[in-house]
């Protein structure tokens, strides 16, 4: 089975957690004008051919409007926004694909703005501050905002403790580490198997 081109942007051992495009609402305002005038060539034409017959051609004019709104509606779903376990990703264009890459090691605050519409239709703007050269990556109108918050701060702090099991790890900072694995179990951010298997990894060192 052929990989998507998401699939193929993946490191070794990283998973997707979470996908997600900007809202309904902003596809619907690229193509309702070409909606409403799509209606009025249909209904315009359909008028006119029983007085002039010839303006049955006037139908051909209805593809100026579908083909910009199909244009419209594969940029809007070909931008994407994905969290994966070691990194924030944003994929646009269709055909010439722009990928832009935020390490979740290297973000280092995470800002959601929701108007009262935005919290009523669930879509708001996520801004991420980061460490590197990029500074600030902006999402703009993102569907479902504080899931998508939410997945990339526990990523984060997940991606802390995954590297516990390093050899840097002295015998007396064990007990303090199992504990805030347990934390992190408890906050649901680790599965059993995941606290259990670090569990192990690390109560080997003592």
């Amino acid at each position: 089975m052929a990989k998507s081109y998401l699939q193929e942007l993946l490191g070794q051992n990283e998973r997707i957690l979470l996908e997600t495009r900007q809202h309904w609402f902003v596809l619907f305002s690229s193509i309702v004008l070409e909606i409403i005038l799509t209606l009025l060539l249909i209904a315009g034409v359909t008028v006119a051919i029983p007085l002039f017959p010839p303006a049955v051609f006037g139908f051909v004019l209805v593809l100026v409007p579908l083909i910009g709104m199909l244009r419209d509606i594969l940029i809007w779903y070909n931008r994407e926004y994905v969290v994966t376990n070691r990194r924030v990703i944003q994929i646009s264009g269709v055909f010439s694909k722009d990928v832009v890459d935020s390490s979740l090691e290297k973000v280092n605050d995470v800002k959601m703005s929701q108007s009262f519409f935005g919290r009523l239709f669930d879509y708001g703007d996520i801004e991420i501050l980061t460490a590197s050269e990029m500074g600030i990556n902006l999402f703009k109108r993102i569907g479902d905002p504080i899931k998508f918050k939410t997945a990339m701060l526990n990523a984060k702090e997940k991606l802390g403790f995954e590297e516990m099991g390093g050899p840097a790890q002295s015998a007396e900072d064990v007990p303090s580490l199992i504990a805030k694995l347990d934390e992190l179990r408890k906050k649901g951010i680790l599965s059993e198997a995941e606290f259990q298997k670090k569990k192990a990894e690390l109560l080997a060192k003592m």
